[in-house]
């Protein structure tokens, strides 16, 4: 098994072709990991959310990281880390283009708004359920590859 470190381009191939990563946020000391659906465009990692934990987190601190991870046969694989800040695109003049491009990208997946948008649990019923579209900015990246020899 052969492990090397991946350029930056070869990190950000990696992202462009991914849409499922696992974002790790922190507040007041405690971890939390979550799967996310996002785009990757212009230094910026797009995603939607319903208001909850992880949005309350980045709320908070804003400082997340992210893995995306691809498997490869056998025990090959290939993972990038990304550290970076979380900008909320709320809903109100001002954002409107950054919104737009979000949703753009997000939506040339049939499936873009899951699982952000799905809950384990049933929400009262009320006239409005707001959706939250957000992005992080890119500030470090590495990547690693492990290849069999």
């Amino acid at each position: 098994m052969h492990v090397r470190s991946l350029s930056t381009l070869e990190c950000t191939k990696l992202l462009s072709a991914s849409r499922l990563a696992h974002l790790a946020c922190a507040k007041e000391g405690k971890p939390y990991v979550v799967p996310l659906y996002f785009a990757y465009a212009d230094i910026h990692l797009y995603a939607f959310s319903m208001p909850g934990k992880k949005i309350d987190f980045m709320r908070a601190n804003p400082h997340v990281s992210l893995v995306v991870e691809e498997r490869g046969h056998g025990r090959e694989w290939q993972s990038v880390v990304v550290d970076g800040r979380f900008e909320e695109l709320p809903d109100r003049i001002g954002h409107k283009k950054e919104r737009d491009h979000a949703w753009s990208l997000l939506s040339r997946h049939f499936d873009w708004w899951e699982p952000g948008a799905l809950k384990p649990v049933t929400p009262p019923q009320s006239g409005h359920s707001e959706h939250v579209f957000f992005r992080i900015l890119v500030e470090q990246l590495s990547g690693r590859e492990a290849k069999e020899n």
